[in-house]
């Protein structure tokens, strides 16, 4: 099974940026799509940015602009540079994996379509 461990939350300002990393093992990570979640108290999770094995990308449209997913295949490491935060995106922070989708067909931003999940890393932005 894949295992996920993400790291890299933590408290910043907002108008600040945070690295998020995601580490994974158990599978051949230049294969498997991978996204970032995030839920905040109270709420729904919901997600934030998708990256396929060939590099394509989604964004959720809040993010749009200020936060990039990325991958380094040689570290099986996933990111999410987060900049410009704002207080409302204070949440728990989720990476996720999946196996790809045959005949080209890409991932979404459904919690549903991901198998594995890591344990979740904290965002604190303050006002």
């Amino acid at each position: 099974a894949v295992r996920l461990v993400g790291s890299g939350g933590g408290s910043v300002e907002a108008g600040g940026s945070l690295r998020l990393s995601c580490t994974a093992s158990g599978a051949t990570f230049s294969s498997l799509s991978m996204a970032w979640f995030r839920q905040a108290p109270g709420k729904e999770r919901e997600g934030v940015a998708v990256i396929e094995s060939d590099g394509s990308t989604i964004y959720a449209d809040s993010v749009k602009g200020r936060f990039t997913i990325s991958q380094d295949n040689a570290k099986n490491t996933l990111y999410l540079q987060m900049n410009s935060l704002k207080p409302e995106e204070t949440a728990m922070y989720y990476c996720a994996a999946d196996a790809p989708y045959s005949g080209g067909y890409s991932h979404s931003l459904l919690e549903q379509e991901y198998d594995y999940w890591g344990q979740g890393t904290q965002v604190t932005v303050s006002s």
